[in-house]
């Protein structure tokens, strides 16, 4: 391998070392936590599958309460107001339905979005989610890696058993680079957060082993669309609720779709 390549293969190491500091997030404890500590379903939802899937968590919660249901064309409509409730995020979703919504864009809506980053913003600050600014300047950094390794290649012109030694150093960077790419923004300890309620909460084989509301959200945070079609298959079908709509079974019997501690819909 040429002298000079490794002048190149020391800045691709340098640039993983800052990305992985810029990545490094300490913890704090978390807050907004519900029975037995637990943190709110709409946080768990937003730390496992983003925005989508803490509306989603919303969603369920109100219509728990008769305050929404499915509309046309797999779209989410008010049902009423919002009930006793003074979750923000929850709130905000209700406020957010002026009309009817698909589930896309009702993430999308200003209500929704502010009350969504404002629980996004509670979540940074107990060290469950990273920094933007620093999460995509770490992934800027990944990016270059690769960049890096292939223009030293080109500018030390290695040939041959020179050329294969390059790649085979400058993989190693790279390989490194791949697999931080694909943390996600949530943290080592969100997501050990997330494994433990899993442990603890293990998705039941039938709904009516649940009588609590609550816990069918905190279901959902976890586990999102198999927990939404062994619940509120029906809402979760007609509302365009799923990632996967055939996660919903129609040969399901009767028994098992109607309301859990009144969910309104099954």
């Amino acid at each position: 391998m040429p002298t000079g390549m490794w002048w190149f293969i020391s800045a691709a190491c340098g640039q993983l070392l800052f990305a992985a500091v810029l990545l490094r997030t300490r913890s704090k404890e978390s807050e907004g936590a519900c029975p037995d500590g637990v943190p709110q379903p709409q946080a768990l939802a937003l730390l496992r599958g983003g925005r989508r899937a803490a509306v989603t968590v919303a969603l369920v919660a109100l219509h728990q309460r008769g305050a929404v249901a499915a509309g046309r064309k797999h779209t989410i409509r008010a049902n009423g107001g919002p009930g006793r409730t003074r979750d923000p995020v929850q709130l905000g979703v209700h406020g957010a339905l002026h009309r009817a919504f698909a589930l896309r864009d009702l993430t999308l809506r200003p209500e929704a979005r502010r009350a969504v980053d404002a629980l996004r913003g509670d979540l940074r600050g107990a060290g469950l989610l990273r920094p933007p600014a620093r999460w995509w300047a770490a992934r800027a950094l990944l990016g270059c890696v690769p960049l890096t390794v292939a223009v030293g290649s080109y500018a030390t012109g290695a040939t041959g058993a020179g050329l294969a030694g390059t790649l085979a150093v400058g993989a190693v960077p790279v390989l490194v680079a791949v697999a931080l790419l694909r943390l996600p923004p949530a943290t080592r300890t969100a997501r050990r957060l997330l494994s433990g309620l899993r442990e603890r909460y293990p998705l039941p084989a039938h709904r009516r082993e649940v009588t609590d509301g609550w816990l069918v959200q905190l279901y959902v945070a976890l586990y999102g669309d198999p927990a939404l079609a062994l619940f509120l298959p029906r809402f979760s079908r007609d509302g365009g609720l799923l990632d996967r709509p055939g996660e919903v079974d129609p040969n399901r019997p009767p028994q098992e779709r109607g309301p859990v501690t009144g969910d309104g819909a099954g």
